[in-house]
């Protein structure tokens, strides 16, 4: 306990371990936030670098996906504001994927039928010269 003298009165004061711990670890916890966001920024690089050597188009999707992890952990108020257009943007790309589906699956059968009928007419073709060489 010590005592300590603030405007003539003397009050005793009791030194809080916890608190002087916790003044000493702040410039550290600052300390591992930085390290934490230099290994962040490290594992980024290097998956940028991967993207660029096998798909330089990745690179767009990197940027927006980084964007959106990183926008809500340093302005949550922005980050509650995107969550409802990153769940739109989310359900509009799962449609738009459904959709090109179908619309490749259609496209497909389409080509199929096509030659289907090139086989058969092939086909028709191949038999009348076989009856017009057995009729000769």
């Amino acid at each position: 306990m010590t005592k300590t003298k603030l405007n003539g009165d003397i009050k005793d004061e009791e030194i809080d371990l916890h608190d002087a711990e916790s003044a000493e670890q702040a410039p550290g916890a600052a300390n591992g936030n930085r390290d934490a966001a230099i290994a962040t920024a490290a594992t980024v690089g290097v998956v940028a670098v991967g993207a660029v050597i096998f798909e330089a188009a990745l690179i767009p999707g990197l940027v927006l996906g980084v964007a959106a992890v990183l926008a809500p952990q340093y302005l949550p108020k922005i980050g509650s504001a995107l969550t409802p257009l990153f769940r739109s943007t989310v359900r509009g790309a799962y449609k738009l994927g459904q959709k090109s589906r179908e619309a490749f699956a259609e496209a497909q059968e389409h080509i199929h039928d096509i030659a289907a009928e090139v086989n058969a007419e092939d086909g028709a073709k191949a038999k009348a010269s076989d009856v017009k060489a057995a009729a000769a």
